[in-house]
């Protein structure tokens, strides 16, 4: 087959898989490297976790060779993933127009080639598991069944982008490890980026939705029908609340909420996007959630990094009752009133004591005081 004839139709990345020796060529295609948008969607839930904990410890310089270390961790681990779904759903691709010129149904990698390259990968992968601290060692290793069993959802279940969200954000989980530990803030934020996957995932599967039911795969895309845009929506509005919430709960002050503000203005121009296409346009879409991603990274990075100012309320803080009372009250919206107390001869008495043993004194009731007997015998 003329080299040209392998390149995808639908690769992002034509010209720099044009350029790679004819020999690399499948393999870079079957780990998906001329599309490196799922790259991206893997590694950004790995920053997420760990600048989500940094809001409670600040960034450190470290932190930089962690993003690097993540980075080559999803390339390797995205390829496999690739590899081993494309081993398993063989049959199918060949089946679809738009995967049938993929590797292995291609014949342009053979089965015993597919394996040995996924272990290829797997090595890699294996090298930047060592170099996590052992609490993130331990919730990195959680996620090999995921992978393992997500190519085999779409069979029975319509749920397989539910599973993919799991799959593809544990990284939070790992980025948060790393940075400090598991907490339920995490969790909840790991909750919302599920959501997130669902949504875009839905997104990205409306372009086999015809192919995939002639041959019985099943996907939200499918589930939700005609309304699958304004329900992805949804699901991209709880995760905008999740993260919110989690963000909240972390302390992320003002820069969390507007964080959040900006990750639902981009939910929202997707659905109208993919309204006025008439979801023609599901992939771009699909790709653009590389930015919503980055506006929870980035926000959170800033939010971590920038020291959150003193909250300020309209009304006064509590009185401090001291054993010398001030001599005024502060009131609302800066205001300040004399405040009646004791003079200093009578440090001790309250102004309404004092007031009323005066009185006393003056209908006879009760006598001068010792003081006053004292200071009128003064010359």
């Amino acid at each position: 087959m003329d080299d040209t004839r392998r390149i995808p139709a639908d690769s992002a990345l034509p010209g720099w898989l044009a350029s790679l020796p004819p020999g690399w060529q499948p393999y870079a295609m079957l780990a998906r490297w001329d599309r490196p948008v799922g790259i991206w969607l893997l590694y950004l839930p790995c920053l997420i976790g760990l600048m989500f904990q940094r809001l409670i410890t600040g960034v450190y310089v470290m932190d930089l060779v962690w993003a690097v270390l993540f980075l080559l961790g999803a390339t390797a681990m995205r390829g496999a993933g690739c590899t081993w779904n494309d081993i398993t759903d063989r049959d199918i691709d060949a089946s679809v127009s738009r995967t049938a010129l993929r590797p292995i149904p291609s014949g342009a990698v053979t089965l015993r080639q597919a394996y040995l390259f996924l272990g290829a990968q797997l090595v890699v992968g294996f090298g930047v598991w060592l170099a996590l601290p052992l609490d993130a060692k331990l919730i990195a290793l959680l996620s090999v069944p995921l992978v393992a069993a997500y190519p085999f959802m779409k069979r029975v279940t319509w749920w397989p982008q539910a599973w993919l969200g799991l799959t593809f954000n544990w990284g939070v989980l790992v980025g948060a490890a790393v940075a400090t530990t598991i907490t339920l803030p995490v969790l909840v934020l790991y909750a919302g980026l599920i959501l997130w996957t669902i949504a875009y995932d839905t997104i990205y599967a409306l372009q086999d939705r015809e192919d995939d039911a002639l041959i019985g795969v099943r996907s939200t895309a499918r589930l939700f029908g005609q309304r699958a845009v304004l329900i992805s929506f949804c699901f991209h509005m709880g995760a905008t609340a999740l993260i919110a919430l989690a963000a909240a709960l972390n302390e992320a002050g003002r820069i969390g909420a507007l964080t959040a503000i900006l990750f639902l203005a981009h939910g929202i121009w997707q659905a109208a996007r993919l309204k006025s296409s008439r979801e023609q346009a599901a992939l771009a879409v699909f790709k653009s959630n590389v930015w919503a991603g980055l506006i929870v990274v980035l926000g959170f990075a800033l939010s971590a990094m920038a020291p959150e100012p003193k909250s300020r309320s309209l009304f006064a803080h509590h009185e401090i009752v001291l054993d010398t009372p001030p001599s005024t009250l502060d009131l609302p919206f800066g205001f300040k009133v004399k405040r009646p107390g004791p003079s200093p001869a009578d440090p001790g008495e309250t102004w309404f004591a004092s007031a009323a043993m005066r009185a006393l004194q003056r209908e006879g009731i009760i006598g001068p005081s010792p003081d006053d007997i004292t200071a009128s015998d003064t010359p």
